[in-house]
């Protein structure tokens, strides 16, 4: 048991104490993590140059003379609920409103 408690001391008092290998292993990964974040900020911008530029003031759709066109307007019927205690579940509640035109 003894020696189990020395040797335990000794593996973590050398790499306490280390030989400089452990400073520059952290110095080399953070460069490396610098230089993926730095060539990935390079190809984000190449990526960015390569897509069309936002149309011009000049480009952009304009209304028509008259006016907007093709407004949509819908005549729903009311579709009447008996009055009940208990709320109505979704599956009870008939087609949202789509029952009115199929009959039309």
């Amino acid at each position: 048991m003894e020696t189990l408690r020395i040797e335990a001391l000794t593996v973590h008092q050398q790499l306490a104490t280390g030989n400089g290998v452990s400073g520059v292993l952290l110095v080399l990964v953070g460069i490396l993590v610098v230089a993926v974040l730095i060539a990935a900020f390079a190809w984000g911008r190449r990526i960015k140059a390569r897509a069309p530029a936002p149309p011009r003031p000049e480009e952009q759709p304009r209304l028509p003379a008259d006016g907007p066109v093709g407004y949509a307007v819908e005549d729903r019927e009311p579709d009447e609920l008996a009055p009940r205690e208990q709320r109505l579940t979704p599956h009870e509640v008939k087609g949202n409103g789509i029952e009115s035109r199929r009959r039309r």
